[in-house]
């Protein structure tokens, strides 16, 4: 019971948090707003909204090795090195196409050097406010994945959200099975999402979203 309550009062906490950030950023965006405006924004989302939206991989190819991926994405306002680490399974717009979006695996920060394993390619660092991201399925070439491989660095602004749950069909034996479970993020990430997950996840609505 005690558990169950920390983890909601955590939830809490994060909800706030994420409510403030919201109105800081509209403060930041839009000019000064009122008092009441911030508060309107707060009471809002701290009581209506929620931490999570599901998002279907539907323009790209798979990030994992599986079909038809469905992810519950954790929203993140302003996303830099204090809300994201390496490690993580991230959604960021596509700089091809700005109204796609890609879910790609965060693996360097600025301040990284990056080293190529290719020789004739320069090392260099990634710069404040960039990021580099990879695809997670291996299978793919390089210029499937469609990721830092072949886009270079990305803008810690353009992510926008965490992949904290993943629905998708796998082939097992010529059959297509379904498998879901929680994405492996960092661990500082995983033990951020536990209370969210706990309380917003709702598999049966990630299913009506899920396609194959």
């Amino acid at each position: 019971m005690g558990s169950l309550v920390g983890k909601w009062f955590r939830y809490a906490a994060h909800k706030l948090q994420y409510s403030v950030s919201l109105a800081f950023k509209q403060n930041q965006k839009g000019g000064e707003i009122t008092d009441r405006e911030v508060r309107d924004i707060i009471w809002k989302n701290f009581f209506r909204g929620k931490l999570t939206y599901v998002h279907w991989n539907k323009f790209s190819v798979p990030t994992i090795a599986g079909i038809g991926e469905t992810f519950l994405v954790r929203k993140l306002p302003t996303p830099d090195p204090r809300h994201v680490f390496v490690g993580d399974l991230v959604v960021l717009k596509d700089t091809k196409k700005p109204d796609n979006y890609l879910v790609r695996r965060l693996t360097a920060i600025e301040g990284y050097e990056m080293v190529s394993t290719d020789e004739k390619d320069e090392p260099f660092v990634l710069e404040k406010d960039q990021c580099w991201v990879v695809s997670d399925n291996e299978n793919l070439k390089v210029k499937e994945a469609n990721d830092s491989r072949s886009f270079g660095p990305a803008n810690m602004t353009d992510i926008v959200g965490r992949a904290v749950y993943c629905m998708r069909n796998v082939v097992d034996d010529g059959e297509v099975v379904l498998q879901h479970g929680p994405v492996k993020n960092s661990h500082f990430s995983m033990e951020l999402d536990s209370p969210v997950l706990a309380v917003e996840l709702d598999v049966g609505e990630m299913w009506k979203s899920h396609r194959i």
